[in-house]
């Protein structure tokens, strides 16, 4: 039988230009993402009630927070034991370590329990996230990996337009606890679903892994490296404290804060929808420095105009739309910088944006603690300033070794 024959959901999206496994997976492998993403994407819009719970200040818990980001500081070496993995052992012993992280959050007793919970929801999701992108890279070339994950990226999206929004509302009619547990339901279903339809002999490029461990990153990749620390730290410094921001200055609730999170997640699925269309076309380099240039002109006018609700939220989407479609357009560079070892590679620059978020997890709070929403939105305006420099540095130095 010609499996060109075959009919998949993926197929709207993509041609028989793409190979067939691609095609088979792409999907459910999306909606997998999505579920670790929820959980991953949480805790931030609610970080006031989080607080509250535990009776401790914003700052305090976003110093706790600051500290599991920095843990994550071991991703490059996650990265190269990711690379030795087969990719469907990654993936799946990924989600369900996230199933398991995530159901620890929820029972936490104390702060620092709660913290275990999630800086191991962040670990197993680092390990989902090389196992996804190492797959895409062993099927889909180079040219058109962009359309590929830009697919997948909509999960980050929909993880917040679907998975926070639902999780939110559960919260909001019991507590934030039982968003999680509903959470780990989620993503416990699809890693069951990873572990079973996978296939088990897809385990491309492990073995090439084995023996090319000891490439290096090149120098110039580590301007990647610094651009994707700025943009995760302009998304940090918002996203930890535009809910609080909200509850402080408007009296929105939990519910509140859920609606506006679907309407975040709706401008976050139009970046991806966006650049998984146009960054192949476009370049990945200036895809990545189109969606800085939005976070940039946002902050800086939600600086001044944070009093007012409807413009500030206007604001705060395009903040996002920005942060998303620059997040999908700088995934294939990095993934692509060290083409024997994608996982470290990855691992790397992934660590960048670590502790861009970690930096931004206590600096962010602590600066809504003491001066408002106005001076987080200033940070993030200056980081995506930060990034479109560190792009334009990597292009030049790119284009002069080619």
């Amino acid at each position: 039988m010609n499996v060109r024959n075959k009919s998949y959901f993926a197929d709207r999206f993509l041609d028989d230009s793409y190979s067939e496994e691609t095609r088979r997976h792409v999907i459910s492998l999306t909606v997998a993402r999505l579920t670790s993403n929820a959980c991953f994407r949480f805790a931030p819009p609610f970080l006031a009630s989080i607080s509250d719970d535990f009776n401790i200040s914003l700052s305090r818990l976003g110093l706790a927070l600051m500290i599991t980001e920095l843990a994550m500081g071991i991703s490059p070496i996650l990265g190269r034991w990711v690379d030795l993995l087969h990719r469907r052992t990654a993936m799946a012993g990924g989600l369900l370590a996230i199933s398991g992280a995530a159901t620890i959050a929820a029972a936490s007793p104390s702060v620092w329990v709660f913290v275990l919970g999630i800086l191991l929801i962040a670990v197993a999701k680092f390990i989902f996230d090389i196992g996804l992108a190492s797959w895409v890279n062993d099927h889909v070339e180079y040219e058109k990996r962009g359309r590929v994950i830009g697919i997948t990226e909509t999960s980050w999206a929909l993880g917040l337009l679907i998975g926070v929004t639902a999780m939110g509302l559960v919260a909001s009619a019991s507590s934030w606890r039982w968003g999680y547990a509903v959470g780990a339901f989620s993503v416990a279903i699809l890693g069951l679903v990873v572990a079973t339809r996978l296939d088990a002999h897809d385990v491309a490029g492990s073995q090439r892994s084995r023996n090319t461990i000891k490439h290096k990153m090149p120098l110039n990749g580590y301007w990647i490296f610094g651009a994707m620390f700025f943009l995760m730290a302009a998304s940090q410094t918002l996203f930890v404290t535009f809910g609080s921001w909200l509850e402080d200055e408007f009296g929105f609730t939990e519910a509140g804060i859920s609606a506006v999170v679907f309407g975040l997640g709706a401008f976050e699925l139009l970046a991806s929808v966006t650049s998984a269309r146009r960054t192949d076309t476009w370049g990945k380099e200036r895809s990545t420095i189109f969606g800085a240039a939005l976070i940039l002109p946002a902050g800086l006018l939600l600086t001044f105009g944070h009093n007012n609700a409807v413009l500030g939220l206007i604001l705060l989407g395009i903040y996002l739309l920005g942060f998303e479609f620059s997040i999908v357009s700088i995934l294939p560079l990095a993934a692509n910088l060290i083409p024997e070892s994608p996982g470290r590679g990855l691992g790397i620059v992934l660590a960048g944006g670590t502790l861009g978020r970690a930096a931004m997890s206590f600096g962010g709070t602590a600066a809504y603690d003491k001066f408002g929403i106005n001076v987080p939105s200033f940070i993030g305006a200056v980081c995506a300033a930060g990034m479109i420099a560190c792009i334009v540095a990597y292009g030049r130095t790119a284009h002069g070794m080619s």
